[in-house]
């Protein structure tokens, strides 16, 4: 019997509305939009030229710490947030306002929804950090007093989820998540409940994280970036790899439209996904800031959510994991993956895009969501040498039949798993 924490949660219910995934809006170190995304997914040479310099001049950094990350470049904010807007925004609030604006063009609602019953369901790892370490700043050397307004009301978590709800108009439910890595599939998970149950016809789901030195310079001292283990003292992340040593931490926003088969197919939408499936599970054994060792038990309550939906594990043609790099986090992932398909079954390829997309910022979400629109992946950067332990080499950039029914997973630092299954539309 499985106890109740590793119980599957949000997983579909029979003759409840088809979701579809209408929408794709991205904006990352690869730049903006789904091609850019897309090009550095297929692309046979490694990402590490997208890797940008942490600033060091406030001194947070360790004189031997990573130097490198997946940043942004803010003028590609330009096309979509106004200087008039953006004043009034934390960086977190315009990546995730400018990701929604992308995915709702690319859904066909460049002139607005039709009306406001729409729900926005965002993730954060970690939320506003510049404006909250602006915040903490006056506070503390200043006074309670000197506190800024504008800091205040965007250093909270929901900041960007408010944002895109003013943006858009969306006066549906409006929930923010931070359950760490596995944050966007819980996103997408509850957004897809609330428009499977007929709460709302449509949801904004994604998520959104900033990297500032002080965050990058704390992930640092954890121990949970990688630093200058590539050739010629690169930075790279191995996800799955024997050498892996940590992932590469990034920042940029990823937001999908869900929405009802039924009201996307009377505008003529043109869907890019379906989703098929969607649950969660908490692993007990993990520390509150690692992981831990309760994978036979997530392996269980996965393949618990994929019956609960109808889905055998044969018709899994692809896995699109979360491994990024981490020691602990892609062991998991994997020993979790093997045990559910145990000796019967061969596990079907394993796609794992934090290797060029990097960890946070929701990269990773969007190339699910291209993995199961039928896009190509190239060699996964970074991977060398199998892990005897895991057993899993992921893919290596040889052409794949278009797929079916893709698997996502994700584990997080402190026990939270999630898994959506999305369906070729």
């Amino acid at each position: 019997m499985i106890p109740s924490s590793l119980s599957p949660t949000l997983s579909p219910v029979p003759g409840e509305r088809e979701i579809l995934i209408t929408g794709l809006g991205t904006i990352g170190a690869y730049g903006s939009g789904a091609e850019s995304l897309r090009g550095v997914l297929v692309s046979p040479e490694p990402p590490w030229a997208g890797l940008s310099e942490v600033s060091r001049s406030s001194g947070y950094h360790l004189t031997q710490a990573a130097r490198k990350a997946f940043l942004v470049d803010a003028s590609l904010l330009k096309e979509w947030i106004s200087p008039g807007e953006a004043r009034r925004m934390s960086p977190p609030s315009k990546l995730a306002v400018a990701a929604a604006r992308m995915a709702l063009r690319c859904a066909g609602w460049s002139e607005g929804l039709p009306d406001e019953r729409t729900g926005v369901v965002v993730s954060t790892a970690f939320g506003p950090s510049s404006y909250s370490e602006g915040l903490l700043k006056q506070i503390l050397l200043e006074g309670p007093e000197s506190a800024s307004p504008t800091l205040f009301t965007e250093s909270v978590a929901n900041a960007a989820a408010a944002q895109i709800a003013i943006a858009s108009r969306a006066r549906g439910p409006s929930v923010t998540i931070c359950q760490r890595e596995a944050g966007a599939l819980l996103a997408v998970g509850q957004a897809a409940a609330d428009v499977a149950s007929g709460r709302v016809p449509r949801a904004i789901a994604g998520t959104v994280d900033e990297m500032t030195p002080l965050l990058h310079s704390l992930l640092d001292r954890f121990g949970t970036v990688s630093r200058n283990g590539g050739p010629q003292g690169l930075e790279v992340a191995r996800p799955l790899d024997r050498r892996r040593a940590g992932y590469l931490a990034a920042e940029g926003a990823t937001m999908l439209l869900l929405e009802s088969a039924g009201e996307a197919r009377e505008r003529g939408a043109v869907p890019l996904a379906r989703v098929a499936a969607w649950g969660s599970a908490f692993d007990p054994t993990a520390p509150a800031v690692g992981w831990g060792t309760g994978y036979a038990g997530l392996a269980r309550a996965l393949r618990r959510s994929l019956e609960r939906a109808g889905i055998s594990l044969e018709r899994i043609d692809r896995i699109v994991t979360g491994a990024s790099g981490s020691r602990p986090g892609d062991r998991v992932e994997a020993l979790m993956l093997k045990a559910a398909w145990g000796d019967i079954v061969v596990l079907p390829p394993v796609l794992a895009p934090k290797a060029v997309t990097g960890e946070y910022g929701g990269g990773f979400l969007g190339a699910a969501v291209l993995a199961a629109n039928g896009v190509s992946f190239g060699p996964t950067a970074g991977f060398e040498e199998p892990d005897p332990e895991l057993g899993i080499v992921p893919h290596d950039g040889s052409p794949l039949a278009p797929p079916s029914a893709v698997l996502v997973t994700s584990t997080a630092a402190g026990g939270a798993v999630s898994w959506v299954v999305l369906e070729a539309p």
